[in-house]
């Protein structure tokens, strides 16, 4: 007997719904979240013929069934297979949007230098809002598990999970399912109470186990990546005789060539939509020291949603602000008519 597409489809609702409620699944429930158009009868059948074949079971006498370890190697292979090959497509993808994206910041920090004659600033664009694509768990050794979690972003981190006792295979498949069920999609800000009490509850006797597992998940989303600046025309600033003396030049050349205080003022609250727009800091607003008598004007584009970066220009107190404003909003739209096509 072949598992042909219906009965595939008929399997992935019955695990789907068993997951989500931890009762054995009816025929009537599968004809209200499928989209075959089937009767009750027809799925009856179908049940039947998935039960002969091993992979579904009947706990007692009612009419539901709950996956059986064949239903769930084969739900959970599809479904790897399934999401390794959105990885893969991802990273493709994303990689050459990053070297795109890369090449056409670099352009953009190089051409503000060059129109306003003064310092550039720009910024790699950060996820914020991070959602849960795809999670793995594996087996280390018998005390110690490995969390792959792949974040928004095609941001990959691992983490190692101690365990009390040796988890078995199936065990470890079958919280990879739940792992993957509960938590594809979701922010930090998504996985309530409810949720984890749920994802508890599938895994029985691990559900410490989990708990720490979604700690690990939790840091993973919490964690801020490393952000990159691209700077130029950092010499422009001694074509004006406030900022050229020795010991301020000197001091201005190396905060744009550290880069650790810039990239904290450029990128400070990025998330914040009041922030979004053209701001201006002048002389001690900026809170860097080697910046007081400069000023900054900052813009943030958005390449996608929750997926935001700066572009800022430094010059003296006496900028012309009305030209690196009008120059920025330019930009701005330039940059938004280029990321959304």
């Amino acid at each position: 007997m072949q598992l042909d597409d219906r009965k595939r489809t008929i399997l992935q609702a019955i695990i789907k719904t068993y997951l989500e409620t931890g009762e054995p699944v009816g025929s009537r429930t599968i004809s209200k979240y499928t989209d075959l158009n089937l009767s009750s009868a027809t799925i009856r059948n179908e049940m039947s013929d998935l039960e002969d074949m091993g992979y579904i079971i009947q706990p007692h006498t009612s009419a539901g069934r709950i996956p059986s370890d064949k239903g769930y190697r084969f739900y959970v292979d599809q479904m790897m297979e399934k999401k390794i090959q959105e990885i893969d497509d991802i990273k493709t993808e994303l990689m050459e949007k990053t070297d795109k994206i890369d090449v056409l910041l670099k352009q953009v920090a190089k051409l503000l230098a060059v129109n306003t004659n003064y310092t550039s600033v720009v910024s790699k664009p950060q996820y914020k809002h991070k959602k849960v694509k795809f999670i793995q768990v594996t087996e280390v050794d018998v005390r110690q598990i490995l969390a792959v979690i792949v974040i928004e972003g095609n941001v990959i981190k691992n983490k190692i999970i101690d365990v009390s006792e040796t988890i078995d295979k199936e065990m470890i498949l079958k919280l990879n399912l739940v792992l993957n069920t509960f938590l594809q999609g979701l922010d930090l800000t998504e996985i309530n109470m409810a949720i984890i009490q749920k994802m508890k509850e599938q895994a029985g006797k691990y559900s410490d186990l989990v708990g720490n597992i979604l700690d690990s998940v939790a840091e993973a989303l919490q964690e801020e990546d490393d952000v990159e600046i691209y700077t130029s025309g950092a010499t422009n600033i001694l074509k004006y005789p406030e900022l050229s003396d020795r010991e301020s030049a000197s001091e201005l050349l190396y905060t744009f060539e550290e880069k650790k205080q810039l990239t904290e003022l450029i990128t400070d609250h990025m998330e914040e939509e009041e922030q979004r727009g053209i701001q201006v800091f002048i002389g001690n607003e900026t809170k860097v020291e080697s910046m007081k008598d400069c000023s900054l004007v900052t813009a943030t584009y958005e390449i996608g949603e929750g997926v935001y970066g700066k572009i800022g220009i430094v010059g003296p107190k006496r900028m012309d602000y009305e030209k690196v404003v009008s120059t920025l909003q330019t930009l701005m739209v330039q940059l938004d008519n280029i990321f959304k096509k």
